[in-house]
């Protein structure tokens, strides 16, 4: 069945003028391959090499043994669309035409299978994609070579059905290769897509290749095969299963490793790995429809859609061993930075209303954040961080409280925090400093005004 309706350039050395679209010959015989790994409704602080003691991610940790490992990076929005949206297209959300979970991918836009293929690079999309389904929004129609995957925000891993529309919409089948609708009952989708991304490495051994690989675990419905589930009988089963799910993703990521190595792509292969947003307390998650407490956000206050640092302070790191030392690093960067940086290292000019940065210089020369203040918006909550500081305007937690998923009232409905000393958010401080209480709560709102009107 056919899909009917479903600022900076650096090169390698130095600044050099590029224009967009085009590679420059400094840079056209090395320029990097690059991958973008996403998971989905991820925990803070849900891989070992975060600290988690109950979950183990060996392939995921080698990775970050050898990569740039970023403890303060952050989301553009706490919630899966408009978050996709950014890394797509390095804008906020809704300068890419996606403010919510409802919107679209704006057609035409300069975003990451497009711009990689104009500049001879093989690109796939694997995995979720969530940013559109008609014929003019579809990964195809974005500029990927290859889509293997789902349109909507989430599908039964067994059946690859969409359940959760209904009355709305009635559920239904999503499993698509290219614009063709595919049928594999009974196949655990986390597989498929490692499957699937090795399939797409190995094809491409011999030439440039921009891969998109976004995983829909350990997003519910809570799935996972026995194989993995056995691994953690010790837990209580809702972590169990969160723990199977996010393991079947690591061994996924092992055989991407290996197919990397074996390729002789491993060492100028620019991957990005990076979560979503937060995890997420919806009772859909959970266990006989009470709120799921699987995943875990560390010492963050707040969870997937939460303008609190639970909700958007993700995993991430870039891995690439030909130019990038190993290491940690605590600049405040958002996903909207990976499109630029990826243009940047492949010596690619980058688009001139670009939102995000090239994070080159804070890779190569340990530069400070790109980001003198970094903003959000999401359900009637508005937040700006600037430097230490944090505001959030209207916030909910979106917790394991019915109260929670209200908005703060009172003193608390701008709750300000040092977020380097108080990394929980737990003490309003806008009394404290009421004059910068106004100056960032001003910024925000111009943020929020200055944002395209017509999305």
């Amino acid at each position: 069945m056919s899909l009917s309706s479903r600022r900076e350039f650096l090169s390698t050395g130095a600044a050099i003028a590029a224009a967009p679209g085009l590679l420059s010959a400094q840079t056209r015989s090395d320029r990097p391959n690059v991958l973008v790994v996403v998971l989905d409704d991820l925990g803070c602080y849900d891989l070992g090499f975060l600290g988690a003691k109950d979950l183990r991610t060996p392939h995921l940790d080698a990775f970050a043994r050898g990569a740039a490992v970023f403890t303060n990076w952050y989301s553009n929005a706490p919630v899966c669309a408009p978050a996709r949206a950014s890394i797509q297209s390095g804008r906020f959300p809704a300068n890419a035409g996606v403010p919510t979970n409802g919107g679209e991918l704006t057609p035409g836009i300069p975003c990451l299978g497009a711009t990689f293929k104009q500049n001879g690079y093989r690109t796939a999309s694997i995995g979720k994609w969530h940013l559109g389904e008609k014929p003019d929004t579809v990964p195809n129609a974005h500029g990927f070579d290859y889509f293997y995957g789902h349109l909507s925000g989430c599908i039964d891993f067994y059946s690859h059905r969409y359940y959760w529309g209904e009355p709305r919409r009635a559920n239904f089948h999503d499993l698509w290769r290219n614009r063709d609708e595919v049928f594999e009952d009974g196949r655990y989708f986390t597989e498929r897509i490692g499957e699937e991304a090795v399939a797409f490495l190995d094809a491409n051994r011999n030439q440039p290749f921009c891969g998109y690989f976004a995983f829909n675990a350990p997003h519910y419905p809570m799935h996972a095969p026995d194989k993995y589930v056995d691994r953690f009988k010790e837990l209580p089963l809702e972590r169990r299963i969160y723990a199977a799910m996010v393991a079947a993703v690591d061994d996924a990521m092992g055989q991407i490793r290996e197919a990397l190595i074996r390729n002789g792509q491993l060492e100028n292969t620019l991957l990005v790995f990076v979560g979503d947003n937060g995890a997420t307390t919806e009772k859909r998650a959970g266990l006989a429809q009470e709120y799921a407490v699987a995943g875990s956000n560390g010492p963050f206050r707040g969870f997937k859609f939460s303008l609190f640092d639970g909700g958007m302070h993700v995993p991430a790191f870039i891995h690439w061993p030909a130019r990038v030392k190993p290491g940690k690093h605590t600049q405040v960067v958002q996903s909207m930075d990976i499109f630029p940086t990826l243009l940047a290292a492949a010596g690619i000019g980058l688009p001139s209303d670009l939102d995000g940065h090239s994070l080159l210089p804070v890779l190569f020369d340990g530069a400070a954040s790109p980001h003198a203040e970094i903003f959000w918006t999401n359900s009637g909550q508005l937040a700006v961080r600037r430097g230490q500081w944090k505001l959030v305007i209207n916030g909910r937690d979106y917790n394991r409280d019915p109260k929670g998923w209200e908005p703060l009232t009172g003193d608390d409905a701008l709750f300000l925090s040092n977020v380097e000393e108080d990394p929980g958010e737990s003490k309003n401080l806008r009394r404290l400093h009421p004059k910068l209480v106004d100056d960032l709560a001003t910024a925000a709102q111009r943020w929020q005004d200055s944002l395209r009107k017509s999305n």
